[in-house]
């Protein structure tokens, strides 16, 4: 018959009657241990870690889902750089210049209801909101409220305001071009959101926060890249109107970025290098907002269609920025590896 040490491991009765023999503070201080572990897995952090009750996760599997966790340690997304910069920068100027002029921002913002009343002050609100969305977005230590609220503004003004046109006219590309322009940055806003959402987002979004998120906020972004791609072509004159006239042939210009569009949707849907084709987008987008938008603005600096232009134009570009940020760990020429969680 086997035997077994009074304290060995296999006995069932050795750890409890240890136990049992120790001095009352000696128990005290052993249940003390025992509790600090127990909470150590329930709270999934490592024992050397200040513990954050509100942090708490019901359960691992929805941070493990979402990219968040990783042998039971916290790893967030590293997004950051310059693209979320020059959002900041976009939503303060078109701020100020709603708060300025007591109006929406022209076209890009249009209020299907003509003589709505109080529209005024909703002008206003929506002017100091995107103030401070773009101060928000410039401290870290707010990013992620800010990045939040940003998405349901994004939301709401694709929904409210350029959904409608497309479902009443969907045969018209210009309605397409307006939704796809709103789409671009809300695939950059939802980047921010993902990479630094807050801990309800982390409870309830598995699958909107974490690289779970943006993967389809990559995704987003390449679906609305042909409607602006396809108006390159579509309206081609139009689109030729609007090249410096210092480069030749505006027309061959015209073609030549809507296809860089498009072949931009088809890198990042694909996986084909889709680090080079986004962040080649982003320049592509940055170069337009600086050639075709900023003469008209030193020219006119007191025109709201030009200030709005360019500010509009800057925050697209911006969220083309931030979706290349976020392929910055993949590679330049191959696609990038996807991580399973097991």
């Amino acid at each position: 018959m086997a035997t077994f040490c009074q304290n060995s491991p296999a006995d069932p009765r050795g750890a409890a009657g240890a136990r049992a023999r120790q001095p009352g503070r000696a128990r005290g201080a052993a249940a003390r241990r025992d509790g600090r572990r127990r909470s150590d897995v329930q709270y999934n952090w490592r024992p050397t870690e200040k513990r954050m009750p509100s942090m708490r996760l019901r359960s691992a599997e929805p941070a493990r889902q979402s990219g968040f966790a990783e042998a039971g340690v916290w790893a967030r997304p590293r997004v950051d750089g310059l693209g979320r910069w020059l959002l900041a920068g976009a939503f303060i100027g078109l701020g100020i210049l709603g708060l300025v002029t007591g109006d929406f921002a022209a076209v890009w913002q249009r209020i299907p209801i003509d003589g709505m009343p109080g529209q005024t002050p909703l002008a206003l609100a929506c002017g100091a909101l995107e103030l401070a969305l773009g101060i928000g977005l410039l401290l870290r230590s707010t990013l992620a409220p800010t990045s939040t609220v940003l998405v349901g503004f994004l939301l709401l003004w694709a929904i409210l305001l350029k959904l409608p046109a497309v479902i009443w006219v969907p045969q018209m590309l210009a309605t397409w071009l307006g939704l796809g322009e709103i789409l671009v940055i809300l695939a950059g806003a939802w980047i921010l959101f993902a990479a630094n959402p807050g801990p309800w987002a982390m409870r309830r979004m598995g699958v909107a926060v974490g690289e779970r998120g943006i993967r389809h906020a990559r995704l987003l972004f390449a679906l609305a890249l042909p409607t602006i791609g396809l108006s390159h072509f579509v309206y081609s004159v139009q689109t030729a109107a609007l090249v410096p006239p210092w480069l030749p042939d505006p027309v061959a210009w015209a073609y030549l970025t809507g296809a860089g569009n498009l072949a931009a949707c088809v890198a990042i849907l694909f996986g084909v290098m889709p680090r080079l084709a986004a962040t080649l987008e982003a320049l592509m987008l940055a170069v337009i907002t600086v050639l075709v938008w900023m003469p008209g603005v030193s020219a006119s600096p007191t025109t709201q269609f030009q200030a709005t232009g360019f500010l509009i134009s800057a925050a697209i570009a911006a969220g083309a920025w931030i979706v290349a940020d976020s392929y910055r760990d993949a590679p330049w020429l191959s696609a990038p590896r996807t991580r399973v969680n097991r």
